[in-house]
């Protein structure tokens, strides 16, 4: 649905901006960014109308960590740690991947994340046919900065997710080129090394040149297993993000997942050099890695995102659940008063936009910003009562609270149903296809 102005009247407005303002009022859409925010704004003839009394209006949530690709394995990989996990369920799986079932995939995760309210996602797909997940991020209407995943080495590597490295370098730059900026900018690419132990030192140390070179970002995984961290100091003789650091994979363009087993130099490391980490509590806890030293790294100043990794580890693509466990999580570590709930939903949002370097295009409710924003119906038994907006959203609230969604300023979701996705029909083909998996 495409009405060029939309008006949301007299909702909750959580606004997330520098001030952490509420108001309560109107605000108005009009070429997909927020022109207005006012007490109360005079619908035009043509506007779209949407009535938001009673309900929050909060920024669409930015996750930093997501593989689209593993979607429609969920349930396949339960109750493994990381290495047994990649190699005895995930590269099998990702291998027999086909361009039909990995748009199924892309569309099963999208389909699920705008449920939840998140609006955009930072991901990393498989080696092959990453063409048909931009192809779905294009027609779904989502917003994604993805890349195809980089990977010329490791023990229990299949042959088809064995890659030269030249051809690896070769197709990511053409996908960068044919996508990069597409879909009015909500389709941008990231080069995407799989991780330390998965790439040979030269197509880490060019890969973060030619992503220098395009101007693009680096989304890699670091220190997630103290097995693969173990492995790094075997081959490399060094810490993981030492490694990383010294083959040019960290700075203010570079994402790194997880960062669970981080030494204070490695923080500092990271600190130094404005390296992003995403947070995946769920999937660390699922596949018992750790519990990342957020609460330390946040005191660095360190910048720090969610992101609910693939749906194999988790199983969920739900910021809510994130957001409450990355929050639980540390005050167990560090006393009850450690990631309240108004810096939990920043790290959700605006802390999101950062990560990916679109900090002043989404992540808050601000005028001349991207429209990209949930609203939300805190009508719920779980929810009830609800006096602080910000702790219910972290701590109670679920998918099923959010309303409607919107990107780019396009209505993806409206009154719970979406709308650029046929979910019964996505539902039925995902289970077809799944009868097939013999793996």
């Amino acid at each position: 649905m495409k009405p060029k102005e939309i008006l949301i009247k007299g909702g909750t407005l959580v606004t997330i901006d520098s001030d952490n303002r509420i108001l309560t009022g109107d605000l108005l859409i009009d070429g997909g960014r927020i022109v207005s925010i006012a007490t109360s704004i005079q619908p035009r003839l043509e506007t779209f109308v949407i009535d938001a009394r009673g309900r929050i209006i909060l920024p669409g949530f930015v996750q930093t960590h997501v593989h689209l690709c593993q979607t429609i394995f969920r349930g396949a990989a339960d109750d493994l740690s990381l290495l047994e996990w990649l190699k005895d369920r995930i590269w099998p799986l990702e291998a027999g991947l086909t361009p039909e079932s990995l748009t199924l995939s892309a569309r099963l995760g999208i389909a699920e994340m705008i449920r939840g309210g998140t609006t955009s996602a930072l991901t990393m797909e498989s080696v092959n046919h990453t063409e048909s997940v931009f192809e779905e991020i294009e027609r779904t209407g989502f917003r994604a900065t993805s890349g195809k995943c980089m990977m010329n080495q490791g023990d229990g590597v299949p042959d088809q997710l064995h890659e030269d490295a030249d051809e690896s370098l070769a197709e990511s730059l053409r996908l960068f080129r044919k996508w990069h900026g597409r879909a009015n900018g909500r389709i941008r690419y990231c080069f995407a090394p799989r991780f330390a132990i998965s790439c040979s030192p030269e197509l880490l140390s060019e890969t973060a040149i030619l992503a220098r070179r395009c101007g693009a970002l680096i989304h890699t995984h670091a220190s997630e297993n103290l097995s693969e961290i173990a492995e790094v100091e075997k081959q490399t003789g060094l810490r993981n993000i030492d490694y990383l650091h010294r083959s040019g994979l960290t700075g203010r363009d570079v994402v790194l997942a997880h960062c669970v087993h981080l030494d204070d130099a490695e923080i500092e490391i990271v600190r130094s050099t404005g390296t992003k980490v995403a947070h995946c509590p769920s999937s660390n806890l699922k596949l018992g890695s750790g519990v990342a030293r957020i609460t330390e790294m946040i005191r660095a100043g360190v910048e720090v995102s969610l992101g609910a990794d693939g749906a194999p580890c988790n199983n969920r693509l739900d910021m809510f659940t994130e957001m409450r466990t990355a929050a639980l999580l540390q005050k167990v570590h560090h006393g009850p008063q450690a990631m309240p709930a108004a810096s939990v939903i920043r790290m959700a949002t605006i802390g999101g936009a950062r990560a990916i370097g679109l900090a002043s295009e989404i992540g808050s409710l601000e005028t001349g910003k991207r429209a990209d924003l949930q609203i939300i119906d805190l009508q719920s038994l779980p929810t009830t009562p609800h006096s602080d907006p910000i702790s219910t959203i972290v701590y109670s609230a679920q998918p099923a609270n959010v309303e409607t969604v919107i990107i780019d300023g396009v209505l993806v979701m409206l009154d719970r149903q979406l709308i650029t996705i046929d979910e019964q029909k996505l539902i039925n083909d995902v289970n077809t296809y799944r009868s097939t998996i013999t793996t």
